[in-house]
């Protein structure tokens, strides 16, 4: 049996020639995907998505493979560089093809009171010449229809932009306690959220993780070390064990919210989802391990 799945068809060329690069460095290092977990700090379950070209590894995962592997980073960056361009761009593609499909979904569901098919313009209906032009009823229909379209744009528009539910709530982005965090709109490359629209979530995943996290707090319980993981740029904070066994359990509380995370066979490594948090020192994590010794960080 083959040691790697096949690439999806519909990765972009400079994603797939990245990720077949850093298959070889795996494989020339003579690493299962468990040893290079345990050797990077990346989680097995995140190395898996990474080979098999259906999640892109953020920076500080492909410098730790180069450092692991003994090869240089310099050429691995600059493939991941394309590489996430790449990855940029189809995401783009895939949330402009969303879009399209909600609103000729919606159009259909007024009614295509107009007779035109094959196109989703909202251009007002041309100037007929006077033999031409449709019956006064006509007209009040397709100036309805018009106006119609033209509403629910703007509040589609609307729904995207601050997360409205029609009920008059607050933006997401003002109901997150991190009001120091980086706004939406500045988030760096490869950041997927920020504030309360990171919690619960993986912090590798969203791309918090890598050059934008520190150790906020930490401490020993056995042999165990545990963390309180933060990025300010995410507006978050996570619970992280290293030195764990099978059974031993992780847990992050900001704010009366809790996330928590638990070691597999296999892993001497795991953390928790994220937490909104305002800032680094607003988190605590808990460890409780298998042995029965339990501690928090201070």
């Amino acid at each position: 049996m083959a040691r790697w799945k096949t690439l999806p068809e519909e990765l972009d060329p400079e994603i797939a020639e990245f990720t077949r690069q850093m298959r070889r460095l795996v494989d020339e290092g003579g690493l299962s995907v468990a040893a290079l977990a345990d050797r990077t700090g990346y989680s097995r379950t995140s190395w898996e998505r990474y080979l098999n070209g259906r999640l892109l590894a953020p920076q500080g995962a492909v410098v730790a493979l180069a450092e692991v592997t003994g090869t240089s980073p310099v050429h691995l960056t600059t493939m991941w560089g394309r590489a996430e361009r790449a990855w940029s761009r189809a995401e783009l593609r895939h949330d402009r093809t969303t879009e399209q499909v909600r609103f000729t979904q919606a159009r259909a569901e007024l009614g295509d009171f107009g007779g035109g098919t094959g196109t989703t313009t909202v251009d007002a209906p041309p100037v007929a010449p006077p033999s031409a032009e449709p019956p006064a009823g006509r007209r009040r229909v397709l100036l309805f229809l018009a106006g119609a379209v033209a509403v629910l744009l703007v509040l589609g528009t609307v729904f995207l932009l601050t997360g409205r539910d029609g009920g008059g709530g607050a933006p997401e982005a003002a109901k997150s306690p991190s009001p120091s965090a980086t706004s939406a709109a500045d988030l760096p490359p490869g950041v997927k959220c920020v504030g309360i629209g990171c919690a619960g979530k993986d912090a590798e995943a969203m791309g918090c993780s890598g050059d934008l996290v520190t150790t906020a707090r930490s401490t020993t319980v056995g042999t165990t070390t545990l963390e309180v993981r933060y990025s300010r740029t995410c507006g978050a904070a996570w619970g992280r064990i290293t030195g764990a066994a099978p059974g031993d359990r992780v847990r992050i509380t900001a704010d009366g919210e809790s996330e928590r995370g638990k070691a597999v066979a296999g892993e001497t490594y795991t953390y928790t989802p994220m937490v909104a948090v305002g800032g680094a020192g607003e988190a605590e994590a808990c460890v409780t391990l298998l042995s029965g010794r339990d501690g928090c960080t201070k």
